[in-house]
């Protein structure tokens, strides 16, 4: 939900065949365009940082062709004597942006960090104010684009309905860019970008759908990459991609919800839910079940009702971090008096309505989905019996499974041929991105990564909800180029 994510002879060999500019449809010096920058707008922003756009072609398969735009920001380096290069900010999602990163979570960064490396940020294709796409989608339908929630008894057939309705509006309203989004395309973006830089290779650091952006792009362009950091890692199985994605949120959630659990069952927390922390899980559970029987109105929210999806959605996003622990348990508090919390503030709905169509596009662009219902009922009921906290809405029918269009090309195969550069740094306890798909990645690059697991819970590690020895780990390796040898832990 919230950052891919974030190869080598044979991929680059196909995509020559495919009629792909230089490797995997990257740049080489002839192709590099001196950048414009300019003063970036906006509030809150470091005086120094600079934005500028990079032409790139829409279709890779046809270079010549029409070109759309990325915007791109950059901080430069605090000590140009210890200037390494550039560090690529890559943002999650799908559907997320790093423009303001440079000058929001990159001043995270230790000083000897910032000092080797220019911060660069962007809007991937099809993210405003790079070359935007949306889907035109009505309001109710901006909620329901999100994850595939089933009936109450389990049944699909209205998120099959949802499905068709919205993949129906992408294809009427996403025009020919929408056809253009994968992953595969926003790592060729990333090598334009650089080539544009002047830059011989990159580093980088992705989270979340950017560590697979980060991982595409190390197999894409393998000569091209000099110190990369994934971090919260998605499983980068190529025959689900996405699918891999949504079916994550099972583990991730029996992984962290225990940590909610105990935090909520705390003598003086004054969102108290339980005395015991076992006792957390059947109340939540019961309490959804009499949502789904009798939701409660909500005027104002979308929907305006709240019922058991809504607060199992609500759990989900709550997960993510500890700070977020207090929205679920006010949610919880009020509902069991029979009441309802204050409405939350909606999101700006044209930012919503990018990331829709974005998040859309890559997700169903990437791989082929089933299209059969019933073996999306089958998997559902499966995941009902076994992940009740989830109600099998790992296993449901995105608007993919209605998508009208074939992937373009395979799904990049993750594989540990390239250089040794690459560290994973994820949290032993995340929601969103669990540490069963992390290993999956490890596994895929083989010698060419180590990772680092952190004794934490979240959605994000790095200088986030890590520790300092993760931190110190990461930091150290960004600035120094030495990484652990082997696989470490972080208690």
């Amino acid at each position: 939900m919230k950052q891919i994510t974030k190869n080598a002879a044979l991929i680059a060999a196909a995509g020559v065949v495919l009629g792909l500019a230089g490797p995997g449809g990257g740049a080489s010096a002839a192709d590099a365009e001196s950048i414009t920058w300019t003063k970036c707008e906006g509030t809150g922003l470091d005086a120094r940082q600079q934005c500028a756009t990079v032409d790139v072609p829409m279709d890779y398969s046809d270079p010549g062709g029409r070109k759309i735009q990325i915007a791109v920001s950059r901080l430069p380096s605090e000590k140009p004597s210890a200037r390494r290069g550039a560090l690529l900010l890559i943002p999650g999602g799908p559907g997320g942006v790093s423009l303001e990163d440079p000058s929001g979570k990159g001043q995270k960064l230790p000083q000897e960090v910032r000092d080797a490396y220019d911060l660069i940020g962007f809007a991937p294709r099809g993210m405003a104010p790079s070359s935007t796409a949306s889907c035109g989608l009505e309001s109710k339908d901006l909620a329901l684009a999100k994850l595939p929630w089933p009936a109450p008894d389990g049944s699909v057939a209205e998120t099959m309905t949802t499905a068709r309705r919205i993949a129906g509006a992408c294809a009427r309203s996403g025009g020919e860019l929408i056809r253009h989004l994968s992953t595969a395309n926003d790592a060729r973006d990333l090598d334009r970008v650089r080539a544009a830089l002047g830059e011989s290779r990159v580093s980088a650091w992705g989270d979340s759908y950017g560590t697979y952006v980060g991982s595409v792009y190390s197999q894409l362009f393998p000569h091209r990459t000099d110190r990369i950091v994934l971090d919260s890692n998605n499983n980068p199985d190529h025959t689900r991609v996405g699918r891999a994605w949504l079916a994550a949120f099972e583990a991730g959630v029996e992984d962290t919800f225990p940590e909610f659990a105990k935090w909520a069952s705390q003598p003086g927390n004054p969102h108290r839910l339980a005395r015991e922390a076992a006792d957390v899980r059947p109340l939540f559970l019961r309490l959804a079940e009499r949502l789904d029987r009798e939701p409660l109105p909500w005027p104002g929210a979308n929907p305006a009702e709240l019922n058991g999806n809504v607060l199992r959605q609500t759990m989900l996003s709550s997960l993510y971090g500890p700070d977020d622990y207090p929205v679920l348990a006010e949610m919880i508090l009020a509902a069991r008096k029979g009441t309802v919390p204050p409405v939350p503030e909606a999101p700006d709905e044209a930012m919503m309505q990018n990331a829709a169509a974005v998040g859309a596009g890559i997700l169903c662009n990437n791989v082929a989905w089933p299209r059969s219902a019933a073996q999306y009922q089958k998997s559902v009921d499966e995941s009902r019996a076994a992940f009740p906290l989830t109600a099998g809405m790992p296993r449901g029918p995105m608007l993919c499974a209605a998508w009208p269009y074939e992937p373009r090309e395979p799904a990049v195969r993750i594989t540990d041929r390239g250089p040794s550069n690459i560290l994973l740094v994820q949290n032993e306890r995340d929601v969103a991105s669990p540490l069963s798909g992390a290993r999956e990645l490890r596994r895929a690059f083989g010698d060419r990564a180590v990772m680092v697991t952190v004794n934490s819970t979240g959605h994000g590690a790095y200088l986030a909800n890590g520790n300092a020895c993760g931190d110190r780990t990461v930091s150290r390796f960004l600035a120094t180029g030495e990484r652990p040898d082997r696989d470490t832990y972080c208690a």
